[in-house]
C-alpha cells in the first residue's frame, strides 16, 4: 500500500498525465486560427463557414458534456481519459487527411468528443488526489497546461503551416496525440489506494438535484459568457484582427493572441489562491472580469497601440478573464463530492454552448459587413469589419457580470480555506 508521502508525490504524476490531455486539447481547438486563410481557400468557404468549421468541435465537445460527468464519476478518469485522448489524435490523423469539408468537419467533431473529458478529468483528479483546501489553487494550476498547447497551437503551428503545410503539420499532431494516450493509459490512477471516498451514491435523484440549483445555472452562464471571449479572440477572430489593424505576419500574430493564454495561466492558480485568501470568490471573480473587460475593449477599439502596450493589453486580457476558473471551485463546494465531475461537466457545458455560439456568430457578423472585396481567392475583411463583429465579446463580458449578483453572498467553506 502507498504511504501517504508516496500519495503525495504520485498525485503530481497523475495531474501531470491529466496536465498533457489539456494541452492537447487546446492544441485543437486553436489550430484553426493560424491557418484560415489556408482552410478558407482549400475547401472555398466563407467567414461564416470557417466559424462552423472551428465551432464543430465545439458542438461534439458540447454533446460529449452532457455524458462526460456521470461516465467519469461513474467508471473513472483513467478509462475515460485515455479512450477520449485516442479519439483526438484520431480526429486530428482524419482532418489531416481531409480534402473535403464534411470530412474535415467530421474530423473535428471526433477532436471535440475526446477534448469532452480533458477539464473534467483533470478536475475529478484534482478532488480526488488532493486535500479540499488546495482544490481552488489546483484548479487553478489548469490554466499552465492550457497555456502551453495555446501556445504550441499558435506561432509554433503557424510556423509548421508557412514551412511543411497544414495536413503535415496535423498528422505531426496527431503521432503526438497517440503517445500522449499510451502515457496516460500507464500512469494515470483515478485515485490513491490508501484512500477510500466517502462520496455520495452517483444516482439520478442526486444529478436531478444538482440540476435544479439555480447557483449552479448562475454560475453556468456566468461560466460561459466569460470564457467565450477568450476562446473567440485567442483562439479564431483575434488572429486575422490583428494581421489586419496592426499589419502584422501571421506568425506574429499568433504570438500575440497566444499571450490570452499566457495571462490566464499566471492569473488561473494566482487568483485561486487570492480568493482563498480572502475567503471571498465573488469579488475577485468581478474585478478580474471587469480587467478583462476593459483590456479588451482598449485592444479592439483603441486604434494604433505601441506594439509594447497592445501586448501587455492582451496578457492582461487573459490575466482577468481567468477568473472565470473560479466558478468550478465555487461549483464544487457548492455540491456533494460524489458529483464533482457532474458539476464540472455543467459549468464546462456552459463554456462549450457559449464559444460553439460565438465563433461562427462573429463570422456571420464579419460576412454581414463584407464589402464584397476578394483578395487571392479569400474574403477580405477590414479593420471595421472586425471592430462591429468583435463587439459581441464585451457585451459577454457585461451579461456575464450581472450573472454574478445573485451569488454575491456565497462564502468558501471554512475547511476549503486553511494553507
Amino acid at each position: 500500500m502507498l504511504t501517504n508521502e508516496k500519495t503525495s508525490k504520485y498525485a503530481w504524476v497523475v495531474l501531470s498525465a491529466s496536465c498533457l490531455f489539456l494541452l492537447y486539447d487546446y492544441i485543437l481547438q486553436i489550430f484553426p486560427s493560424v491557418m484560415t486563410n489556408e482552410l478558407m481557400h482549400a475547401f472555398d468557404i466563407n467567414a461564416t463557414k470557417l466559424g462552423n468549421l472551428a465551432a464543430f468541435f465545439l458542438y461534439s465537445y458540447l454533446i460529449a458534456q452532457l455524458f462526460a460527468g456521470p461516465l467519469i464519476d461513474k467508471f473513472g478518469a483513467r478509462i475515460c481519459a485515455t479512450i477520449a485522448i485516442g479519439l483526438c489524435a484520431l480526429g486530428s490523423l482524419f482532418f489531416s487527411l481531409s480534402h473535403l469539408l464534411w470530412h474535415a468537419t467530421l474530423a473535428r467533431g471526433l477532436m471535440g468528443v475526446g477534448a469532452a473529458f480533458a477539464t473534467v478529468s483533470y478536475m475529478k483528479i484534482a478532488a480526488t488526489w488532493f486535500p479540499q483546501r488546495l482544490f481552488a489553487f489546483i484548479a487553478g494550476l489548469l490554466t499552465i497546461p492550457v497555456m502551453f498547447g495555446a501556445l504550441f497551437g499558435a506561432a509554433p503551428m503557424a510556423f509548421l503551416v508557412n514551412h511543411i503545410g497544414w495536413h503535415q503539420s496535423l498528422l505531426y499532431t496527431a503521432i503526438i496525440g497517440f503517445v500522449i494516450t499510451l502515457f496516460y493509459g500507464i500512469v494515470a490512477k483515478d485515485k490513491p489506494k490508501n484512500k477510500c471516498l466517502t462520496a455520495e451514491k452517483i444516482d439520478y435523484a442526486g444529478l436531478i438535484k444538482l440540476i435544479k440549483n439555480k447557483k449552479n445555472w448562475y454560475l453556468t452562464i456566468y461560466s460561459g459568457l466569460a470564457f467565450a471571449p477568450l476562446l473567440v479572440f485567442g483562439g479564431l477572430w483575434g488572429n486575422p484582427f490583428l494581421v489586419e489593424a496592426y499589419h502584422l505576419n501571421n506568425t506574429m500574430a499568433a504570438s500575440f493572441t497566444s499571450l490570452v493564454f499566457i495571462g490566464l495561466a499566471i492569473g488561473g492558480p494566482l487568483f485561486g489562491y487570492i480568493s482563498d485568501k480572502l475567503q471571498n470568490r465573488i469579488k475577485v471573480i468581478f474585478w478580474g472580469t471587469l480587467l478583462g473587460l476593459l483590456c479588451l475593449c482598449i485592444i479592439i477599439y483603441v486604434p494604433h497601440l505601441p506594439l509594447s502596450l497592445l501586448a501587455l493589453l492582451i496578457m492582461m486580457f487573459g490575466l482577468g478573464g481567468s477568473v472565470f476558473m473560479l466558478a468550478f471551485a465555487m461549483g464544487k463546494e457548492l455540491n456533494p463530492i460524489g458529483f464533482a465531475a457532474s458539476i464540472i461537466a455543467l459549468i464546462n457545458t456552459g463554456d462549450a454552448i457559449f464559444a460553439a455560439v460565438s465563433q461562427p456568430l462573429v463570422g456571420k457578423l464579419l460576412d454581414l459587413t463584407w464589402q464584397n472585396k476578394i483578395i487571392n481567392g479569400v474574403h477580405y475583411f477590414s479593420t471595421n469589419n472586425y471592430k462591429i463583429a468583435l463587439l459581441l465579446l464585451p457585451i459577454y463580458l457585461m451579461i456575464a457580470i450581472i450573472f454574478l449578483w445573485p451569488l454575491r453572498h456565497e462564502t468558501i467553506p471554512a475547511d476549503h480555506t486553511s494553507y
